[in-house]
C-alpha cells in the first residue's frame, strides 16, 4: 500500500483518494451546470449554445470546463471539418451514466433548500 502524503488532505486533486480526485471536477458550480445543460437539451450543442444556456459563465471558464469535462469521459467534442468549423459537444456514456446520481442530488437540494436557509440563519443568530 501506498503511504500517503502529509498533504493529503489540502491538495483538491490527487491520485491517493479517488473519490476526492473525481469529485473535485465534477462538483464545480460550472461542470455540474454545463452536464445539465447537455443533459436537458438531449443531444449534442454548440458552445455558444451551452453559453447561451448558461449566461453567467465567462468564454474562459466554459472552455475551460469543457475541457476538464472531456478530459474525464464526460462529454465528447466533435469537430466537422467545415468552414468555419463547426464544434458540438455532447455527453459521452459515462456523462450518461452520472446524470441519475445528479439529478438525485439536484432534487434532495431543491427538497431540502428552504430547512437549511433556515438552519443557516438559526446559527448566524444563534453565534452572534
Amino acid at each position: 500500500m501506498n503511504t500517503i502524503d502529509k498533504d493529503f488532505l489540502r491538495v483538491p486533486v490527487f491520485p491517493e483518494c479517488p473519490i476526492r480526485n473525481v469529485l473535485a471536477r465534477i462538483s464545480t458550480k460550472w461542470s455540474l451546470a454545463v452536464l445539465y445543460t447537455l443533459d436537458k437539451n438531449n443531444g449534442p450543442m454548440r458552445f455558444k449554445d451551452i453559453e447561451r444556456a448558461n449566461p453567467d459563465i465567462s468564454q474562459k471558464m466554459l472552455t475551460s470546463t469543457l475541457r476538464g469535462l472531456e478530459a474525464d469521459g464526460l462529454i465528447s467534442r466533435t469537430v466537422f471539418p467545415e468552414m468555419p468549423p463547426r464544434v458540438e459537444y455532447a455527453l459521452t456514456g459515462r456523462g450518461h451514466s452520472f446524470m441519475p446520481v445528479m439529478r438525485q442530488l439536484l432534487d434532495w437540494a431543491y427538497t431540502n433548500l428552504n430547512d437549511i436557509l433556515s438552519d443557516r440563519e438559526h446559527f448566524v443568530a444563534d453565534h452572534k
